[in-house]
């Protein structure tokens, strides 16, 4: 803890003095360009990895970067990510998965969760990615547990679009999805291709995206 109040004294001496302009602008009020849905594990920080200012991404941060389906009882996520699109207008969502995710590893491999039954419950909503993860073959764990990442981020993408102020963005052609997967080791992102169904490097394919859709005039 002593590391963590220092840390802030530093902020508070230096870090905040360059930025206090910044600051003083984001006083009363919030404009960020995106939300980021990322993992809680603490080796990866969405403000760092895309080199951001505060006030530059509304973050939702949770294990295993998990998107509830959207139901009769929304909890956490859903209002998030209802508030960061009907309210805060953002432009873009990014769910970002990493490699060597404890969370995707525990239902890949089937771990006993028994010891952490909120943990076990939650992870249910990577259901239906670890049962196609299931049905195909890998070589080796490792293999499998990468297999797990790159599926759930697939799978959280088709979550959030049940969620109707990000399907009513969608269908007015005003967000745009992206599925991410942070390499700790290397600092590469991958991005998912809605048109191939395949991960890519974002570095060579900048403008890719994980849903290609166009807004649609009815009547």
């Amino acid at each position: 803890m002593k590391e963590i109040i220092e840390g802030f004294l530093r902020f508070q001496k230096n870090a905040f003095p360059e930025r206090v302009k910044l600051f003083k602008s984001l006083a009363n009020q919030q404009s960020p360009r995106a939300l980021f849905i990322s993992c809680s594990d603490s080796r990866l920080v969405p403000e760092l990895v895309t080199q951001r200012e505060p006030g530059d991404l509304f973050v939702i941060r949770n294990a295993g970067n998990i998107v509830p389906s959207y139901g009769p009882e929304p909890g956490g996520v859903s209002a998030s990510v209802e508030y960061a699109v009907a309210a805060l207008q953002v432009n873009d969502i990014v769910i970002c998965g990493h490699s060597d995710c404890g969370a995707m590893t525990a239902v890949a491999t089937c771990k006993c969760l028994d010891h952490m039954p909120a943990v076990s419950s939650w992870l249910r909503y990577a259901d239906s990615a670890r049962v196609v993860n299931e049905a195909r073959q890998h070589p080796d764990q490792s293999a499998k547990v990468a297999a797990m990442v790159r599926e759930n981020v697939i799978a959280q993408l088709a979550n959030i679009q049940t969620h109707p102020s990000v399907r009513l963005a969608l269908e007015e052609g005003r967000i745009t999805l992206h599925g991410w997967i942070y390499d700790i080791e290397s600092g590469r992102i991958d991005a998912f291709d809605g048109r191939t169904g395949a991960f890519v490097s974002l570095a060579e394919n900048p403008e890719v995206n994980a849903v290609y859709s166009q807004a649609r005039h009815v009547g």
